[in-house]
């Protein structure tokens, strides 16, 4: 088959993933870029996509379970200093650069021996995840000498309070994002704790998640993420796709988020750029989100990349 003839038949079946995807009942409003706060502190520059710190819109006060979206750079040899959580389950997840994570009891060139997920260096595609539950401190520094470190911080609301703390660190590589992208999936990343809100003491350590592979979260919520050359497409199975892996499936709601990777142009049809559902007003740029209302467990959003790179897509599934 020529060339022409293998376009020719991407193009159609793009069109054809495309005709079928169509969430009529999907209301689909983006959030630009422009729109988020914005903290310049000189060691860390800080994207706010929902209200935080000393930067405050009603409009922007999170969504559905989704409570904080931060787009952080931490320069070197830079970072926030030990500080105490409780009540929210956060992770970050790294895109550039190296992220350590300490617990406030791990000191550092004490390391030998420390359960990896008290101490962790979070690279590329890595998650490093809190339950805050009763009250947890730690601290996470750029320890390297000349790089920045780039990644998502993200903050999303418990089922009930008073939790035991917890940390999870897992490696999400770039391959399997890929290998998930030429099947036209995402590679999902979080899911809800398989015992639910009443899990038992054993059933807490234990760490069943719902998604075998993923992190269990303390939360009726999903998260996913793939790399879209440009001209792929793919599915994200709201409510994680499958019966019973959330509590509630109707009115759903998904948050879909576009890293700034390339810190392109507005506008700059060579850096990333996707497409939601087929819609020419769902189109987001880097730096980009877009707020996906009136989905249930099972309805399939897709995104297309439709700019000059490669697109990393990160999706929040939330109650």
């Amino acid at each position: 088959m020529s060339d022409m003839s293998v376009k020719a038949a991407a193009s159609q079946v793009a069109k054809t993933v495309a005709s079928s995807s169509r969430l009529l009942h999907a209301s689909i409003k983006p959030h630009r870029s422009a729109t988020r706060g914005h903290s310049d502190h000189g060691w860390l520059d800080s994207y706010h996509s929902f209200s935080f710190a000393d930067w405050y819109n009603p409009k922007y006060n999170g969504f559905g379970l989704l409570r904080v979206l931060n787009e952080d750079r931490v320069a070197p040899q830079t970072g926030f200093p030990t500080h105490p959580h409780r009540d929210f389950e956060i992770f970050s997840y790294g895109i550039s650069g190296e992220l350590t994570h300490r617990d406030s009891m791990v000191r550092k060139g004490q390391e030998a021996g420390v359960n990896a997920d008290q101490f962790s260096r979070v690279k590329r595609g890595d998650v490093q995840f809190t339950t805050g539950g009763t009250g947890i401190a730690h601290s996470e520094f750029n320890e390297h000498k000349t790089d920045t470190v780039h990644f998502l911080q993200i903050w999303a609301v418990p089922w009930k309070r008073g939790l035991p703390p917890v940390y999870h660190t897992s490696q999400f590589p770039d391959k399997a994002k890929r290998e998930a992208a030429d099947r036209g999936e995402f590679v999902p990343i979080l899911s809800p704790l398989a015992a639910g809100p009443d899990a038992t003491a054993a059933e807490e350590e234990a760490a069943v998640p719902a998604l075998t592979g993923t992190i269990p979260i303390h939360a009726d919520f999903g998260m996913g993420a793939t790399l879209l050359a440009p001209g792929k497409t793919a599915l994200w199975m709201v409510g994680l796709g499958q019966p019973g892996e959330v509590t509630q499936a109707n009115k759903r709601k998904v948050f879909v988020h576009l890293p700034m990777t390339t810190r392109h142009k507005k506008n700059d049809s060579s850096g990333a750029r996707v497409r939601l559902d087929g819609r020419d007003d769902a189109v987001l740029d880097e730096g980009d989100g877009a707020f996906v209302e009136l989905v249930h467990a099972g309805d399939k959003l897709m995104v297309e990349s439709i700019g000059g790179a490669e697109a990393e897509v990160v999706v929040l599934d939330t109650a």
